[in-house]
């Protein structure tokens, strides 16, 4: 019969290893000064679209961030199944 062991250490490695990745992912948030003085719909809607997707990498990591918790929190759960059924 072939038994399937889960490898705890390189898992939690793994996932500490993405977790500072995902840390690491910065995005700077658009400068409206580096625009100078130009007051055109283009630049206005570039600052808009640049604002946006600030928003959502930031909203991407938070979701990242926390199914990596998830994810951590479950192989815990099945080390220790693994451990009372020893």
């Amino acid at each position: 019969m072939t038994t399937i062991q889960l490898r705890h250490k390189e898992v939690i490695s793994k996932l500490n290893e993405i977790n500072q990745a995902v840390e690491g992912l910065s995005l700077r948030s658009p400068s409206a000064s580096s625009l100078g003085d130009n007051k055109l719909d283009f630049t206005a809607k570039w600052l808009e679209r640049e604002k946006n997707i600030h928003e959502l990498v930031s909203q991407y990591k938070e979701a990242v961030l926390k199914n990596l918790e998830d994810t951590r929190d479950n192989v815990n759960t099945l080390k220790e199944q693994d451990q009372a059924i020893k």
